[in-house]
């Protein structure tokens, strides 16, 4: 029964992801244990502007540099079970967490003037990216297509993000297909428990106009940061994260 729960949580309700890189810094850092909502888009609920998000590779956003397994054939299959349940972490899945800035119909450009990222026009006040990044070193001009997002990471200079991927299909953005779920708690550790709100200076701003995309103005150039994946963290973490409320959000 236990592992029955645990399967139905995993799959249809929330699953918890160790971030292993530093590309959500400060919002999020490395060890952080995150929990992830995969119920609400089972009834049409789609990521907005703002919300941290959990998403498969689209192609190409990660190398593929995975160690073979020095685990026999017993200990591997009982590894590989615990994993698929969820009462183990798990390094076969192929999933990024990233922000979401663009949706479908909006046009994402940086810079201006005064080094801003902007949306359908209107600056953004990115008070969430991690301190010394600018918003992007690389300038880009991008119309989201409909059913698709542009994200990035908050630690901008690191993050392997939309930005690096403009020459791929899609203009670097992702498919709401391929949205795993909308991360909204950090669970672990303890003293970083906290909810992860939507910043109010992206969902304030109006949706763009409905449009197909275009292709991009400016393909960002330079060399890729290394982006690993996501690790799939234990469901045993949830009873922690219930029993203490969160702090007030950054």
């Amino acid at each position: 029964m236990a592992l029955l729960v645990a399967l139905v949580m995993k799959t249809f309700m929330i699953q918890v992801f160790v971030i292993p890189s530093g590309s959500m810094e400060q919002t999020i850092q490395v060890g952080d244990r995150v929990l992830v909502d995969k119920l609400t888009p089972w009834f049409g609920n789609e990521p907005e502007r703002g919300d941290v998000v959990v998403f498969k590779d689209p192609g190409g956003w990660l190398e593929n540099d995975r160690k073979p397994s020095q685990d026999g054939p017993i200990l591997g299959g009982a590894k590989q079970v615990l994993a698929f349940v969820g009462l183990l972490p798990s390094d076969s899945e192929q999933d990024l967490i990233k922000r979401v800035i663009g949706v479908g119909g909006d046009t994402v450009e940086c810079c201006d003037a005064q080094g801003r990222l902007s949306i359908n026009g209107t600056p953004v006040d990115e008070s969430y990216l991690s301190p010394g990044n600018p918003p992007s070193r690389q300038p880009f001009k991008v119309q989201v297509p409909q059913g698709r997002l542009w994200v990035m990471g908050d630690h901008r200079d690191v993050s392997a993000d939309s930005r690096f991927h403009m020459g791929n299909p899609g203009q670097g953005t992702i498919p709401l297909s391929g949205v795993v779920g909308r991360a909204f708690v950090i669970a672990w550790p303890l003293d970083r428990f906290h909810q992860l709100d939507v910043p109010s200076s992206l969902s304030s701003l109006a949706r763009g106009p409905q449009a197909r995309g275009t292709a991009p103005n400016s393909v960002a150039v330079g060399p890729v940061p290394m982006e690993p994946p996501l690790v799939m963290g234990v469901l045993g973490i949830l009873p922690l994260a219930v029993r203490r409320p969160g702090r007030s959000p950054e």
